[in-house]
């Protein structure tokens, strides 16, 4: 009802789903943003859509959406309140070059015969 930015960063669990709804969005004043950094399912996109395109809230800033990346289609899209990331709110200089430098280094080792250091293993 005060905040100017709400801004998120939980995960999404049971708890969380859905955390930001319609009823929460009414509480927001209309001169508030609602900040996604977190994950998808933890704001209700319709909800979302129809808070912003009534200027029930100033706008939105998401990095995260329930269906990734976000369908061209999305009514979101259509709006120009609202910024819209495709999950890369984490992607800096700082995080991109050794991201980069690591993904090298174990495709030369791969192709060396090496074994991938199983921290950057990712196993489903």
């Amino acid at each position: 009802e005060t905040a100017d930015i709400i801004c998120l960063h939980c995960p999404l669990t049971e708890e969380t789903k859905n955390l930001i709804g319609e009823k929460e969005l009414r509480a927001m004043k209309p001169t508030a943003s609602l900040i996604n950094v977190a994950r998808g399912g933890v704001v209700d996109e319709s909800a979302l859509f129809n808070a912003l395109q009534s200027g029930q809230i100033h706008g939105a800033a998401m990095d995260v959406f329930m269906a990734e990346p976000l369908p061209p289609d999305s009514p979101l899209l259509t709006l120009d309140n609202i910024v819209v990331t495709p999950h890369l709110g984490a992607v800096t200089k700082d995080t991109f070059e050794p991201t980069v430098s690591r993904m090298f280094d174990n495709i030369m080792r791969v192709s060396k015969g090496l074994p991938v250091p199983e921290k950057d293993l990712v196993v489903p």
